[in-house]
């Protein structure tokens, strides 16, 4: 079905990098790809069927009500039909989908950013949410250094992806080199945030768009195919939150969910930490942002360049408050940032 015939029988049809998402009334299928990339494999119906039963179990965590289970696409005769799990298959399962429930577009963190109208009472019921869920997460054991070193080869790739002829990214240059210099200083404490057993299976990709305000809040869309990118620090994740709120044009957002966080957790990075790993993120998302340019048809190929470069200054602008501050300083839970 193509999208135009799709929205003549009232469905919504949304592609990302890896999915088809459908919006039918009050519930949202989602088609995962048959793709293959470095960070993931859905080229085989057993890929795509594992990672929608992993997409299931990670985000009822965040997000308990909205993932209702799975759907089987089967073929029957010369059609397709839909069946749930349990029911008497109708013939050979050729795909899956998750099964969700819609969320009201108006109580998504986005939407109420570019509106204006986001309340502090929800930012706060926000924290409440993430931090009972870091504090219940699984600590995955992390060898200190490789923590770091984790860091130094993503900046690797920072690095080869926004510098390529090609490419022409305002201020990549010394973003990069600044940010080298700041992560050799980060060292120790990175490797510090490990041994002290910070590192915990968290949501992998917390944006605004992925997090809807109601009572209590929920997060939908945890990274479910690497279990190597959920590994994280929370207050990294956190910077990054706070970092796509900043750019949408709440910069107060950011501290507060550290300061919040900080004080439920009984936990703070240094504000230089806090700036490294702000760096990092708007690096990262620099970075791809251009790679949709090295796809064989990239999507909207006139806006990737101008994210880069929004997220680039942004990390510049992490850069120089991590050069101007005292670097790795004890902090706890009451400092302010």
């Amino acid at each position: 079905m193509t999208a135009d015939a799709a929205a003549r029988h009232g469905i919504e049809v949304i592609e990302t990098h890896m999915s088809w998402v459908f919006l039918v009334g009050e519930q949202v299928l989602k088609l995962k790809k048959p793709v293959r990339y470095p960070f993931l494999d859905f080229s085989t119906l057993a890929a795509r069927e594992a990672c929608c039963r992993e997409e299931l179990r990670l985000n009822r965590r965040l997000a308990p009500g909205v993932y209702r289970g799975l759907l089987a696409v089967q073929r029957e005769g010369g059609r397709l039909v839909l069946r749930e799990e349990g029911q008497a298959p109708a013939g050979p399962t050729v795909d899956w989908l998750v099964w969700m429930k819609r969320l009201p577009r108006e109580r998504m963190l986005d939407a109420r950013l570019a509106a204006g109208r986001l309340q502090v009472a929800e930012v706060d019921a926000l924290i409440a949410r993430l931090a009972g869920f870091y504090r219940g997460a699984v600590r995955v054991p992390t060898e200190p250094h490789a923590y770091a070193a984790r860091f130094e080869r993503e900046h690797a790739v920072d690095r080869e992806v926004l510098l390529r002829p090609q490419f022409h990214v305002a201020g990549a240059a010394p973003a990069l080199d600044r940010f080298a210099v700041a992560l050799g200083g980060a060292r120790d404490a990175l490797a510090q945030r490990a041994a002290l057993g910070r590192i915990v299976d968290g949501h992998g990709d917390l944006r605004p768009e992925h997090v809807a305000l109601l009572h209590p809040p929920v997060v939908i869309d945890c990274l479910e195919f690497n279990a190597a990118l959920r590994q994280v620090d929370p207050f990294d994740e956190l910077a990054f939150l706070g970092l796509e709120c900043e750019l949408a044009g709440a910069p107060w957002v950011g501290p507060r969910l550290v300061e919040g966080c900080a004080r439920a957790l009984d936990d703070r990075p240094p504000d230089a930490l806090l700036h490294v790993y702000t760096a990092a993120r708007a690096l990262l998302r620099a970075r791809l942002a251009m790679a949709h340019l090295l796809d064989p048809q990239p999507r909207t190929p006139a806006r990737w360049p101008l994210q880069a470069a929004r997220y680039v200054a942004r990390a510049l602008a992490s850069l120089q408050a991590f050069e101007r501050g005292a670097p790795f300083s004890a902090a706890t839970p009451g400092d302010s940032p």
